[in-house]
């Protein structure tokens, strides 16, 4: 049978690039978002494509509940999951921390840190069941220092980090591998979400260097999950060539 490959928010940037190379590698797919619309075309054409099976699953990893009742419902043959991806995270606002909106912190904190949990918790009892598995999570260069403005993710980066750690050590006994993979600046739909949609803000991030892109990582995780079985890549930081720090870039 193809082995399994969870990644959760697959409808855009590093998830949906996550998809099409975990596909491309033959791994049947279960595929998690909020947008269902996107997803189930993501879902549609990667299994034309490449000819695997692929089960679209839309909810928010910050819904306990929706979680739990949706990875539960999956059929047996579903939960023997190989890798999981946890993918869904986001930054809303940069703002100092006086004047920061305290609902941008919840969502951060919900997703980057309790849906990660969430998640977690369910496919690593499978993981333990199965006696195999692969937990990545993804990080940020925001996990491993910090910046100004940027002090609630990058809270809840510094978090991934730990529980990361923290995974690796708990999950020792069943041979269940874990690996953190801390991107720089990648281009995808981050910034624009970060500040909500306007454009025009989001693309003078990247303005005057050249930034990673979702393929770049998808292809690093790919890498850390086709190691052999005793092989763990614990921790990788991957940063464009331009970018030396979190505020460290070289712009032309």
């Amino acid at each position: 049978m193809s082995k399994i490959a969870l990644i959760t928010g697959a409808t855009a940037g590093i998830g949906e690039a996550c998809a099409h190379v975990f596909a491309r590698e033959g791994y049947n797919l279960i595929l998690t978002g909020r947008r269902e619309d996107r997803l189930n075309k993501v879902a549609s054409y990667l299994n034309d494509k490449y000819n695997v099976e692929v089960t679209a699953m839309s909810f928010d990893v910050r819904n306990r509940a929706e979680v739990i009742e949706n990875l539960n419902e999956l059929p047996a043959e579903w939960k023997n999951v190989d890798v999981l991806v946890n993918n869904a995270g986001l930054s809303q606002g940069l703002d100092p921390i006086q004047k920061g909106d305290i609902d941008d912190w919840e969502t951060m904190i919900d997703t980057n840190i309790k849906g990660l949990l969430y998640v977690s918790k369910v496919v690593s009892n499978w993981m333990i069941d199965n006696g195999k598995g692969h937990i990545i999570n993804l990080g940020s260069i925001a996990g491993k220092e910090v910046y100004p403005n940027g002090n609630v993710y990058c809270a809840t980066k510094h978090a991934v980090d730990a529980l990361n750690k923290g995974m690796r050590a708990d999950l020792l006994p069943f041979g269940i591998r874990v690996t953190a993979v801390h991107p720089g600046a990648v281009e995808t739909e981050f910034s624009e979400v970060r500040f909500k949609g306007d454009r025009e803000r989001a693309k003078k991030v990247y303005d005057g260097f050249e930034p990673l892109i979702a393929q770049d990582i998808a292809e690093t995780i790919w890498f850390v999950a086709s190691r052999p079985a005793h092989v763990n890549i614990n921790d990788l930081v991957i940063m464009p060539t331009a970018q030396a720090t979190a505020t460290n870039i070289f712009r032309h």
